[in-house]
């Protein structure tokens, strides 16, 4: 078992209730409140659990600002209240932050019993596969 101070402690819930209110605020049809503090949760979070040095880092990258600045862009543009637009720039700035970890959570998932048998069905192991390859360190 990974022991976790109490701060990580502290992270990982406010990481899981940004994730829970990013999560309900797109079902309530991209509702503005929700997405908002779904960010601020989600972004406070993460930099209780890994610090708030090694956040800066990872962001702040010379090879990841380009994501960076979408993720970002997007949560200010879910701020001042264009919704769907930053909703997608965040996902975008997302998938391009995190691709590096993409073949650890395939990988992980693959494992668990009912959705590693979903992810290794003919049709779908193929688009997953693709999708996991990744040739960019973290």
């Amino acid at each position: 078992m990974i022991s976790l101070t109490d701060s990580q402690k502290i992270g990982m819930g406010l990481t899981g209730f940004g994730v829970f209110f990013l999560f309900f605020g797109m079902i309530l049809f991209f509702d503005k409140a929700l997405l908002a503090i779904g960010n601020i949760l989600f972004v406070v979070g993460l930099a209780f659990v890994i610090g708030l040095e090694r956040t800066f880092r990872f962001f702040f990258q010379k090879h990841k600002m380009k994501a960076t600045s979408f993720f970002l862009g997007g949560i200010f543009v879910v701020l001042i209240g264009w919704p769907i637009i930053g909703v997608i720039l965040e996902f975008y700035g997302f998938f391009l932050l995190f691709r590096g970890f993409f073949p650890v959570v395939v990988g992980f998932i693959r494992r668990i019993p009912v959705l590693g048998y979903l992810l290794n069905l003919p049709f779908i192991s193929g688009y997953v596969d693709k999708m996991s390859e990744s040739n960019n360190m973290v």
